[in-house]
């Protein structure tokens, strides 16, 4: 008798330590979201917005740790930029939720002498990439989908987090010159190759199948699947284009009415949403590793005993992925 109570006693003490120190689902699943920065030019023309609202309600995904944008030369300084992201957020109702910071209004070669001043262009942003880097357990993935000037700033000031950044940049015509967010800022982007942070390149490749320009949809489409989606909020947004809104869909569709459209049909692509989607599922384009290349005079230069390898996503499933968008939205 002494030996069965031994045992039943020793079976307790081991349930009882499982059930203190187990932790429940909902905990293991937060934990395995993935950890993000998204960096953007956000009022540069709409795919910035749907590639955002597309990250924001994918919360079983990513952990989305604040949002940086920096200014192109389309769509403003950064104010316009910072203005345009925080609509997003608002028509989310994630406004006071999603940290929002400014980062680079000028290049990189500008800002980098004074990166060492606690007010040089861009500061707010760049030290927000590079205390989340720090904090962050594992890696975290920094997906920017315009200029690279605020990740050459953040790993030129504190080159030691290149070891915990994974940089998913949408840019580049790779092998080809020439797209607006490299032409934006070319010297940031050459630092970054030069750098050892894992870099991972989502091409656009301007009318060629291959690229992120080939991840396009109408603007019948957005209305017929955008319409009245999206978390309701109780305030309403203005829009950039004027106009009042309670949800995203409807937001869409207005910055649809007021694009340029290319192709036939007329469509637009969803070129940085579309970065956010390998990023949520790699199977929905193709991954190539190369030795790392450099931009001179406008031109690649391949470099093909570079050591310093990088990532070159192609061929991306259209259907998959804006299939995938809408779904979202509806949820």
């Amino acid at each position: 008798m002494n030996t069965l109570l031994k045992m039943v006693f020793a079976a307790a003490c081991v349930l009882l330590v499982y059930s203190c120190t187990s932790r429940p689902e909902s905990s293991i699943q937060a934990d395995a979201r993935i950890p993000v920065i998204f960096d953007t030019d956000a009022n540069n023309e709409l795919d910035d917005q749907h590639a955002l609202a597309y990250l924001l309600l994918n919360q079983d995904t990513f952990d989305v740790k604040g949002i940086t944008v920096n200014a192109t030369k389309n769509g403003g300084d950064i104010e316009e930029q910072y203005a345009e992201a925080e609509r997003v957020l608002k028509l989310l109702d994630m406004d006071k939720k999603i940290p929002l910071l400014k980062g680079a209004n000028g290049s990189f070669a500008d800002i980098m002498p004074h990166t060492a001043n606690a007010d040089f262009d861009g500061a707010e942003g760049v030290n927000f990439i590079i205390e989340n880097a720090k904090q962050t357990k594992g890696e975290l993935t920094l997906i920017a989908v315009g200029k690279l000037t605020n990740v050459a700033l953040a790993l030129q000031k504190d080159p030691s987090i290149a070891e915990k950044l994974r940089v998913v940049w949408l840019g580049s015509n790779y092998p080809e010159p020439g797209e607006y967010n490299q032409d934006n800022d070319t010297a940031s982007m050459n630092y970054v190759l030069n750098t050892s942070v894992p870099f991972e390149m989502v091409t656009v490749r301007y009318g060629k199948p291959s690229g992120t320009d080939a991840v396009r949809v109408t603007p019948e489409e957005i209305k017929a699947q955008a319409t009245g989606k999206g978390p309701k909020v109780s305030e309403p947004v203005t829009g950039r284009h004027g106009g009042e809104f309670y949800t995203f869909g409807d937001y869409s569709v207005n910055l649809f009415e007021h694009i340029t459209l290319h192709g036939d049909p007329p469509a637009r692509a969803l070129f940085d949403m579309a970065a956010v989607a390998i990023v949520k599922n790699p199977d929905w384009a193709e991954a190539i590793t190369i030795p790392s290349p450099i931009l001179k005079d406008n031109k690649w230069v391949e470099q093909p005993g570079n050591k310093r390898q990088i990532v070159v996503w192609q061929n991306f499933d259209k259907e998959k992925i804006i299939a995938d968008y809408f779904a979202t939205l509806d949820k």
